[in-house]
């Protein structure tokens, strides 16, 4: 899916009772989904919403009379969108089931049966995705297209497109080499004829060799002969193309210079080497790659893909001096080649990070050639300037075949394996076998698992402090604080990349009393420091079941001798909606010392403030989205408006994060909201020295 962690589904319900929407928004949230939900309720509205709020799918209720189905996908149909509709029923009847197909609906859902509608909204948006994708690169091609014409024709190449032998195209250089006033002359005969006779029967077995898939020669030299049948000395290089979608050969001639063969030779090398380390350059390796991945999906090939980067680089660096950088890459490029056999193709793929394209290797093969690297790597000592050092390194990989015949995945599964691989650490192999996932994945979580709880156990996160800004005048020093875990090497990950994984096995609450001593204390020595400050700490809904983790930060509090109107605990508006009751005791439970509670991501429910008959928050904090291009969008600001009038009508104040410009810092002055933080006012740092006066 290319959808991210941080997009929203723009989800569209229509439904009878508004209970009944929420509940289904928030099932979806619930299983990691950001949604924001729109329900019409008349007509009117499903136009305008279909019209101009641009949803990604929608959810029709089957039984629903208020816009019963019919017309929703009436209203659908002559909207002209690629909308999913996906037909919602209380049970499954074949004729229901028929009839919801019939009329348009890309699936059909039970209602109880939340696993089954997480399943088809997931595929849904997925698809429509995948087919809006589609169109943007048919576009793409089409505009490609347009653009390689034009170049060619502009091109002092002179260039021709062969298909079966014969001439297809060719821009004006090439008809002016061989005398021809336009391409009707040359339409339709055959390259051989460009050929002087002494070379025609070894041209033809050369291009019988590439009909049968055989990869071209970097450079060919030949006589060439022109209309006239003048002879002159020529060079030619062959590139597999697509002219109007059938399949071709690209060639291109150039008058031969009279140069030494020797030496140009070597300058044809050198053109596709990487000059720090000897390896092959990047546009060379990609055409490699481009070459594999045709391969495995005309045929049965199989290759290995594995990208290398050295543990730690920037402490390599540091203790080694920037100045001997390239000489860290060409002793890592040096060992490399020493580990793998004359088949492997190995190149410098950006930066610090090494390529290798393994032919014939099945994932086995692959992941032992992966592990037998690491263990070179990890076994050999570097002498790399006046300094002695082990390098370890951290290799990442995909099992190039059928099932991920496709560059870009290939490219974007390695890059992701050599991230989890030296995330979790390094000296590791982590390789991606599209044909076991499950085992691979569970790996990964099991690394992660691993990881944080060494973090928990060896204080492994980080805190950082985001300044909280009051626009109405007050200047008491407010902070949001962030978590981080530190990656080993002078990086920090962001939560988005764990706390899934420490939710799925259960280490939510141990972090979140993690977080809350940490920034209890913190707050403990401002205040001994004689500057008192504000903490706003989001937890999760695992420290709502029972009193024990209120019980914990009162504890807390006391110990370091903290006031709890200091601490504010925040919690997503979706996870309180969903345990109201547990939110309601666990409100009152930090009401007995003092404690403050916040509801963040507000706004984006199907009826946000009707918690707030609920619960009685000390903040709001806005949904990000909200101020995503504010300046730019009339209905985020209007909507900013009004929850900043009803929360100020109840007493609650109200935080806008992620600000962006100073348009918005003004639009939202003008709203009344009364704090506001982002990087464009002061960003998240592990120290708390912004100046509030």
């Amino acid at each position: 899916m290319s959808t991210q962690a941080d997009t929203a589904l723009r989800l569209l319900i229509v439904d009878d009772r508004v209970e009944d929407a929420e509940a289904l928004a928030s099932g979806l949230r619930n299983a990691g989904i950001a949604v924001r939900p729109l329900r019409p309720e008349s007509d009117d509205d499903l136009g305008r919403m279909i019209g101009s709020q641009s949803p990604d799918v929608v959810i029709a209720a089957r039984s629903a009379s208020t816009l019963p189905f019919a017309q929703v996908m009436q209203r659908v149909a002559d909207s002209g969108r690629d909308l999913p509709v996906i037909a919602l029923v209380d049970t499954l009847v074949e004729a229901d089931y028929i009839d919801a197909i019939q009329s348009g609906a890309r699936a059909v859902a039970l209602r109880h049966a939340s696993q089954q509608v997480l399943a088809c909204v997931r595929e849904a948006w997925a698809d429509r995705d995948a087919r809006r994708g589609l169109r943007r690169l048919e576009a793409r091609v089409r505009e490609t297209e347009r653009r390689c014409d034009a170049l060619i024709d502009s091109s002092r190449d002179p260039i021709a497109y062969i298909h079966e032998g014969m001439h297809i195209r060719a821009n004006a250089a090439y008809l002016e080499m061989f005398g021809y006033d336009s391409f009707e002359d040359i339409e339709g005969i055959s390259l051989l004829d460009m050929v002087a006779p002494q070379h025609v029967e070894a041209f033809k077995a050369l291009l019988k060799s590439m009909s049968k898939g055989e990869a071209p020669p970097p450079r060919h030299e030949i006589e060439a002969r022109d209309i006239d049948g003048n002879a002159f000395p020529a060079a030619m290089e062959f590139t597999t193309a697509q002219y109007e979608g059938e399949p071709c050969l690209q060639v291109v001639f150039r008058r031969r210079e009279e140069l030494d063969a020797g030496l140009a030779l070597e300058l044809e090398e050198l053109r596709h080497r990487d000059q720090v380390t000897g390896l092959l350059n990047r546009p060379t390796f990609l055409r490699a790659i481009e070459d594999a991945v045709d391969d495995t999906a005309q045929s049965d090939g199989q290759y290995g893909f594995l990208m290398l980067e050295p543990d730690h680089h920037q402490q390599l660096l540091s203790d080694i001096g920037l100045d001997h950088a390239d000489d860290l890459l060409a002793a890592v490029a040096g060992r490399l080649q020493t580990l793998v056999d004359d088949t492997a193709t190995v190149a410098r793929y950006a930066g610090h990070t090494l390529a290798i394209l393994l032919r014939g290797h099945d994932y086995h093969a692959t992941a032992a050639t992966a592990e037998r690297i690491r263990a070179g790597f990890a076994d050999h000592v570097f002498d790399v300037g006046e300094r002695s050092s082990v390098i370890t390194v951290s290799i990442g990989g995909v099992q190039v075949g059928e099932k991920i015949a496709n560059v870009a995945q290939v490219l974007a599964r390695a890059t992701a394996a050599l991230e989890s691989a030296s995330g979790t650490g390094g000296n590791r192999c982590e390789v991606f076998d599209p044909s076991a996932v499950d085992r691979v994945e569970e790996e990964r979580i099991q690394a992660w698992v691993t990881r944080l709880r060494g973090a928990l156990d060896s204080d492994g996160f980080v805190l950082h402090y985001q300044p909280v800004i009051n626009l109405q005048g007050d200047n008491a020093a407010v902070y949001d604080v962030l978590l981080r875990l530190d990656g080993g090497d002078g990086e920090l990950i962001a939560p988005g990349t764990f706390l899934q994984i420490a939710e799925d096995n259960g280490m939510l609450g141990e972090i979140d009393r993690h977080v809350a001593a940490r920034a209890i204390a913190a707050i403990g020595e401002r205040l001994r420091a004689g500057h008192p400050t504000t903490l706003l700490v989001k937890v999760s809904q695992a420290s709502l079941d029972g009193d024990a983790f209120a019980d914990f930060v009162g504890e807390q509090l006391a110990q370091h001798q903290v006031p709890g109107e200091y601490l504010v605990l925040q919690l997503p508006e979706a996870k309180v909606f969903t345990h109201l009751k547990a939110t309601q005791a666990f409100a009152a439970r930090i009401a007995r010392f003092d404690g403050r509670f916040a509801l963040e991501q507000f706004g984006v429910g199907l009826d946000s403030f009707q918690l707030l008959s609920h619960l009685q928050p000390h903040l709001l904090k806005l949904d990000r989205s909200f101020t995503d291009d504010l300046p730019g969008n009339g209905e985020n600001q209007a909507r900013i408006g009004e929850i900043a009038r009803r929360a100020r009508q109840v007493g609650i104040r109200t935080i806008a994060e992620f600000v962006q410009d100073a348009a918005s810092m003004s639009i939202l002055f003008g709203a009344d909201i009364d704090y506001v933080q982002g990087n464009f006012l002061a960003a998240a740092s592990p120290g708390m020295h912004y100046d509030f006066e």
